[in-house]
């Protein structure tokens, strides 16, 4: 697999991944205490549906997967976190964090080294279910974080913020995110919706894309598109399903990791000149990719860069 593919898999997989793979609600919490009780002992539901068993307020704090780091961090416990990914570039704090996953692998080992008293994994086998069974029989509590859309992302960080009981933190982040998906949402509203394809990558003849009832694909239907998915599960499509998808628009997120790909490098592709959105030249390069395939609390930075891509006209 190409190096960006390989080492994006995990990260990439998580935002493009069928919905129906985990047919559990979002991420829930047993009954709320009052302000003035301790939290503690708590039970949470997790977005695998496990239950997640807490008997004090986690310090020590290994994330496995870089959107959980950034929940962690946008709830003010960056200093909590003794273990995250090599893949983890955001923020500054968190790149000087000891490195328990390499290469897309979890090291138990170092986990264990680690010695945290909360885990966050990655759900739909991102954390491989081996992996995140070991690390409970271990005694370690395993919060596995899988949002489908925008929602979920948001019960996550609330999730988060219950584990950590920095809710009123928590609360407040969602609530500004949630202004901004809604400024964005009524800025589209009423505007023509492009069939829109989102290219992810292109490895050996085969295309990502957002997968059908995915979370990218619901990225580009809030931001004002009509999302051209690939298949739920690969999330691939084929090159003859594309041409009669017909996109009005190509949107290239592969290109910020690789300035081969270039609206006049799609364009001269085999098969690909009798798409609209050749044929228009509307074909852009999205630097954004990584927050608009990250579900993390940057993710509406993602939702504004898709909206203003796919209508120009209206984000001036």
């Amino acid at each position: 697999m190409a190096p960006r593919l390989r080492l994006l898999a995990p990260v990439l997989l998580l935002c493009l991944a069928v919905s129906a793979c985990s047919a559990t609600p979002a991420g829930t919490v047993a009954a709320s205490p009052t302000a003035s009780q301790p939290p503690y002992p708590l039970s949470l539901t997790d977005d695998a549906g496990r239950s997640v068993a807490l008997p004090a307020q986690p310090q020590r704090i290994v994330s496995l997967a870089p959107s959980n780091t950034e929940i962690a961090c946008v709830l003010d416990a960056c200093n909590r976190l003794v273990g995250v990914t090599d893949f983890d570039d955001y923020p500054a704090e968190a790149t000087t964090k000891p490195k328990v996953v390499i290469s897309a692998e979890v090291d138990v080992e170092k986990v264990v080294a680690a010695d945290p008293d909360l885990i966050l994994a990655a759900g739909n086998e991102l954390t491989p279910t081996s992996v995140i069974n070991q690390l409970a029989l271990l005694g370690y509590p395993v919060l596995v974080l899988y949002p489908r859309d925008l929602h979920g992302v948001y019960a996550d960080i609330t999730l988060v913020g219950r584990a950590l009981h920095v809710e009123a933190k928590a609360a407040s982040v969602v609530a500004g995110l949630t202004t901004r998906e809604q400024i964005v949402a009524a800025t589209v509203a009423g505007a023509d919706r492009p069939r829109t394809f989102y290219e992810v990558g292109v490895y050996q003849g085969l295309i990502y894309t957002a997968g059908a009832d995915s979370f990218l694909q619901s990225l580009i239907a809030t931001a004002g598109g009509d999302p051209v998915t690939g298949d739920r599960l690969s999330t691939a499509i084929q090159l003859e399903e594309l041409i009669t998808a017909d996109p009005q628009l190509i949107l290239l997120g592969d290109a910020a990791y690789d300035s081969t790909i270039t609206p006049a490098s799609v364009a001269a592709r085999a098969g690909w000149s009798g798409i609209a959105a050749v044929r228009d030249g509307r074909i852009v390069v999205m630097l954004d990719d990584e927050i608009i395939t990250r579900p993390g609390p940057r993710i509406v930075d993602g939702l504004e860069a898709l909206a203003r891509a796919i209508h120009p006209e209206l984000f001036r």
